[in-house]
């Protein structure tokens, strides 16, 4: 009975714990003053880019650092830097803040879209949307080399005569966005595929190289691109509005370690896609870590002389 007790007493103490401190992301943990928490969505590149700026802060200033991983989404990582659970976002895409988070329009030329960002960013919180790392990671309508030797497809439009007999793998939330989804493309570019198949973002790479999709819809950025021999066609109607890659870091953090600044600005402009395309692929494709990966990448670009 006294342990019964006891243990109802252990678990509603427990319970006012948790009222009391609020909700934390897992993983978070105490930490000291001086440590910079990193926050790495659910994506390979977010992962690779987050030991990116861990480790130039680690070699180049007094600071510690935490990566926290697997922020499932874009709202996840906001919420997270609103609350103080991160201090910077490794990895956020114009196209998708700008509207997800900020409720802009949507915006196709990517300075205009950059300079929104930044200045909402700066205006409703505080933060800094950094110039991209040099690169995109937005839809691409992808097939196989085989497929795009054969008809000789180099852009969607080139799609038009035999759009009504591919079969299309897509995202599913994707067929009902708006603004820049499935019905917004079909009145941009005039055609219809023939059958659409809903699935997971990430079983289209598969579907596409074993040929039971003709064609999907797939992150440009993405290393499983070059791991299955992929294509990206070119969106020469510009239909796709930019999801420029940058970090994003409180006010806050600048104002107290005005460091962070310089070593983040020695990343701005140095990754295209192509290159994050290929360190996706180390990871993806030869299995190796993300923090492997972004050791290599900084030390054969001399940032660590």
């Amino acid at each position: 009975m006294h342990n019964k007790i006891k243990t109802s007493m252990i678990i509603a103490l427990l319970a006012c714990t948790l009222v009391i401190s609020g909700c934390s992301l897992p993983g978070l943990g105490s930490s000291s003053e001086t440590t910079v928490k990193i926050g790495a969505q659910s994506m390979t590149e977010s992962e690779i880019l987050a030991n990116m700026i861990a480790q130039l802060l680690e070699r180049n200033t007094d600071l510690d650092t935490k990566i926290i991983k697997n922020l499932g989404s874009n709202f996840v990582q906001q919420k997270a830097m609103e609350t103080g659970d991160i201090d910077i976002a490794a990895t956020r895409y114009t196209g998708t803040d700008l509207t997800s988070v900020l409720g802009q329009e949507i915006e196709k030329d990517p300075e205009k879209a950059m300079k929104i960002v930044q200045r909402e960013f700066k205006k409703q919180y505080g933060f800094k949307f950094f110039d991209s790392y040099g690169f995109d990671n937005t839809y691409a309508f992808t097939i196989s080399n085989d497929l795009a030797e054969k008809k000789g497809y180099e852009k969607i439009s080139d799609l038009m005569n035999d759009a009504g007999e591919l079969r299309l793998g897509v995202d599913s939330a994707w067929l009902k966005r708006k603004g820049d989804g499935y019905k917004g493309f079909v009145d941009t570019y005039g055609l219809e595929f023939g059958e659409t198949y809903p699935m997971q973002i990430g079983l289209v790479y598969d579907a596409v190289k074993s040929g039971q999709m003709d064609i999907v819809l797939a992150y440009s950025s993405d290393g499983r691109i070059k791991v299955n021999d992929l294509k990206l066609l070119e969106d020469d109607k510009h239909y796709f509005p930019p999801y420029d890659c940058s970090p994003v870091v409180t006010g806050e953090l600048l104002k107290r370690y005005p460091q962070i600044e310089d070593e983040l600005n020695k990343l701005i402009g140095e990754i295209n896609t192509e290159t994050m395309q290929e360190l996706n692929y180390e990871v993806d494709g030869n299995l190796k870590e993300p923090s492997v990966v972004a050791t290599e990448f900084l030390k054969a670009h001399h940032y660590f002389e």
